[in-house]
């Protein structure tokens, strides 16, 4: 099972990282929109519950194999790019369309990763692991489903304000 809980290991830092990452974007966004109350509202409460994530996976990651430069090296390479990409959409005329569209495919792979990490647990008999991934998953999910829902209308009320020349990018 060396293999096993090597993997397992690697997944979890990765998993942490993206963490990292994710309250780098969310922070952003959720200081950048302003003409959307709905999914500014959403980003923040997603942006707490992602700390919480964050909090989680470190814990079980010092539970497992204390921490080292290795995920401070991930995580600071994850804050990095969730800047620049922050940075970059600043830059376009419609950057809280990206934004939706950028965050939805990221739940997707926070998703897929959590998936991962509750087989992987369960493979390991980590159940208080598997517990925390469940309980993670059904958040990611729960922000999945409310951007899928709610890309329709972020679209149409950024062309509406696009025609009007109000403030529409974010």
């Amino acid at each position: 099972m060396t293999h096993a809980r090597d993997n397992f290991l690697a997944w979890l830092r990765a998993a942490h990282a993206m963490e990292e990452q994710a309250i780098v974007t969310l922070f952003a966004q959720s200081k950048r929109i302003e003409s959307y109350p709905d999914l500014r509202a959403r980003i923040v409460r997603h942006l707490h519950e992602t700390e919480k994530h964050a909090q989680a996976l470190k814990a079980l990651l010092d539970q497992f194999s204390g921490t080292g430069s290795a995920l401070a090296l991930k995580d600071m390479a994850a804050k990095l790019a969730a800047k620049a990409q922050g940075v970059g959409g600043m830059l376009t005329s419609d950057e809280v369309v990206k934004g939706a569209m950028a965050s939805y495919a990221f739940e997707h792979m926070e998703i897929a990763s959590y998936r991962v990490l509750i087989a992987a647990a369960d493979e390991l008999d980590e159940m208080e692991a598997k517990t925390v991934f469940e309980r993670i998953l059904d958040e990611e999910i729960a922000m999945a489903d409310w951007l899928e829902a709610n890309l329709d209308a972020i679209t149409r009320v950024f062309l509406m304000r696009d025609e009007r020349d109000l403030m529409a990018k974010r």
